[in-house]
């Protein structure tokens, strides 16, 4: 297409604008007219088969004459991952789960033709059970604020007219052609926005470092290598709206004076790199993308590149070394990335939901977007949710909205009616936050109080048939693993706590090795040369903190009281409950079970591997640990 002008722009959204208002529940039509079916095809989804479920609706679409009032759209959206398959039929926002090829047929006949929606189809309160038929009346959704997020459902991610039609690019041509550098972060410094990676530092402070340093070549980066187990909120996002992120980037080049950016994408998001590189592709066509943007003069492009899935190059300057083609590792600050960074020229780093909101935020204003959040934190912030919760997946709220609200009012609350134990705010880098600070608020400062951290939004809920000991050491290994070992307190240290973790957990431990890990965690969160040795204390120092009779029970009574760790634990058959099928026999891989048919069964405690079988397989619940 070449280099498009504004009025061009501005001719493309217009043009999307039915297809806007229809998607948006904001136009209404006859029963009998325009559909569109809006089936989710992020990687969740995909690994549940919604690639064969879209060519079903698809034929049957076809088949039935029904392709010139249905359109049927692949989105990215992995909001509700556990849910996957997933599908919105528009404009009635009609939301329908657990998909199958083999539903199309009565989706097609019963909505699509006859009028009615498919109730069997409907997602269920996880608590009372009742269907919910519309999207926004599930609250998973209804207690959402979605601005990072606020595309997914609404569009095809590999089809630039439809960003455009909600407004992308609107922010860039403002950006370029009616503001000067110093407006744009001045805007960006009256918002608020903080980095979503994880440290929070003020996004237009960062930038305005940056552009006051003189240098004839700088770099914007974006960090999309997110590597903390349970997050998926970066891949998401390119996934479902890489356009977004794009544009951010086009507007922090404008506002430093750069030239010339790079993604910084892990290879294992195969999906995201993909649609990045369509999104890149179709913004270089319309000339969003290299000289003379939009007929502003400015010039800037961008690569992606691909990561080998390193945790530490999550960590700035370990990723700016990476990019330059050299071993992924942290160098000292300062100086810092704003004065010396990629290749030793001025860069800016942000990462892939800092990005995302920068076009909202230019487009409306940095006081609508301070308007939002708590005095220190403002705006939205996606989390990661998953682990005990019935709803899990991305959730977008206000800053300030207590963890309690997103838990159970969003999330659904603990499956089974299971005690709530404590949920893990900050990756492997956080802490957890324990049942009696549950109304702990959704802010930096606040959540840092706790000895956790915000991270970059992974929310892993664990209930009581969680080890917090287990806990510590899981994240502790992981981050003993991902250390880079270039400084001897991480690397050392780490490894150090993870040999105590497990002596612990093994039922070897003694009361004076909490003191040695207190002692070693603030030794190596001290004197770590960057934030992943900085910070992997964390979970190890918040358990002490909130769960110490965990780790007392361990070491004292050599029992674990969430029946996790394997040496402390002891799998008996109650009697009364036993009917003898043999079921558990079975299964048992070294002959553990003894018993007759029909006669109540026991376990040889000598010879039990603790591998869980037997308890699997009984539907009598015969089978506990001790």
């Amino acid at each position: 297409m070449g280099n498009i002008t504004r009025d061009r722009l501005e001719e493309i959204k217009t043009k999307g604008k039915h297809t806007v208002a229809l998607r948006s529940g904001t136009v209404r039509i006859s029963t009998d007219g325009e559909k569109h079916l809006m089936i989710c095809g992020g990687t969740a989804c995909k690994a549940s088969r919604s690639e064969l479920v879209r060519d079903a609706l698809k034929r049957e679409i076809q088949n039935r004459g029904l392709s010139k009032r249905c359109m049927l759209v692949e989105t990215g959206n992995d909001a509700f991952a556990t849910l996957a398959p997933v599908m919105v039929i528009y404009p009635e926002g009609i939301y329908y789960v657990h998909l199958s090829p083999e539903d199309a047929e009565e989706i097609v006949t019963q909505h699509l033709i006859e009028g009615t929606p498919v109730e069997r189809l409907f997602y269920q309160d996880p608590i009372t059970g009742t269907p919910i038929p519309r999207m926004m009346d599930i609250p998973y959704f209804a207690h959402q604020k979605l601005i990072t997020l606020r595309n997914y459902t609404l569009i095809d991610p590999e089809n630039i007219d439809d960003a455009i039609a909600r407004d992308a690019y609107q922010g860039a041509a403002q950006a370029l052609i009616d503001m000067r550098a110093e407006e744009i972060i001045t805007e960006l410094k009256v918002s608020g926005l903080r980095g979503r990676g994880g440290a929070g530092f003020p996004t237009g402070l960062k930038w305005e470092f940056a552009a006051k340093t003189d240098s004839n070549t700088k770099y914007v980066l974006c960090n999309a290598d997110e590597g903390d187990p349970g997050a998926f909120m970066d891949r998401s996002v390119l996934e479902a709206d890489p356009h977004a992120v794009i544009e951010g980037m086009i507007i922090a080049a404008r506002a430093i004076n750069a030239h010339m950016g790079y993604i910084y994408c892990r290879a294992e998001y195969p999906l995201a790199v993909k649609r990045l590189g369509i999104a890149l592709d179709q913004a270089r066509d319309y000339g969003l993308l290299g000289t003379d943007i939009l007929g502003s003069g400015f010039g800037f492009d961008m690569e992606i590149y691909q990561g080998a899935g390193a945790f530490v190059c999550g960590e700035e300057t370990a990723l700016m070394t990476s990019i330059e083609g050299k071993r992924g590792m942290p160098r000292p600050r300062p100086p810092f990335p704003a004065k010396a960074g990629l290749w030793g020229k001025p860069t800016v780093l942000n990462n892939v939901e800092t990005l995302a909101n920068v076009p909202q935020i230019i487009v409306n204003g940095g006081e609508w977007y301070a308007g939002m959040g708590t005095e220190g934190s403002k705006g939205t912030k996606v989390f990661a949710l998953s682990g005990k919760v019935n709803n899990s997946g991305l959730v977008e709220v206000s800053m300030g909205m207590p963890l309690k609200d997103i838990i159970y009012n969003i999330g659904g609350g603990v499956p089974d009616n299971k005690r709530f134990k404590a949920v893990q705010l900050g990756g492997p880098s956080g802490g957890c936050i324990p049942a009696e600070l549950l109304d702990t608020v959704t802010d930096y400062e606040v959540i840092s109080r706790t000895g956790a951290i915000m991270g970059s939004g992974g929310m892993v809920v664990m209930d009581e048939n969680n080890c917090m000991v287990d806990i510590a050491r899981f994240f502790i290994e992981f981050c003993q693993e991902e250390s880079c070992g270039k400084c001897t307190p991480c690397r050392e240290g780490t490894k150090r706590m993870l040999e105590l973790l497990t002596k612990i957990t093994e039922g070897r431990g003694e009361i004076a090795d909490l003191g040695t890990l207190e002692e070693l965690a603030d030794m190596v969160r001290d004197s770590s040369l960057c934030g992943l040795g900085q910070t992997a204390p964390n979970p190890v120092l918040s358990t002490i903190r909130y769960f110490r009779d965990e780790y007392e029970d361990h070491i004292k009574d050599k029992r674990c009281p969430a029946g996790v760790c394997k040496a402390l634990i002891t799998y008996i058959i109650d009697e009364e409950k036993c009917p003898g099928c043999g079921k558990c026999k079975r299964v048992c891989a070294v002959e553990a079970i003894i018993g007759e048919k029909k006669v109540p069964h026991t376990i040889d405690p000598e010879k039990c591997i603790r591998c869980g079988a037997c308890i699997a397989s009984c539907k009598f619940d015969a089978i506990r640990v001790i």
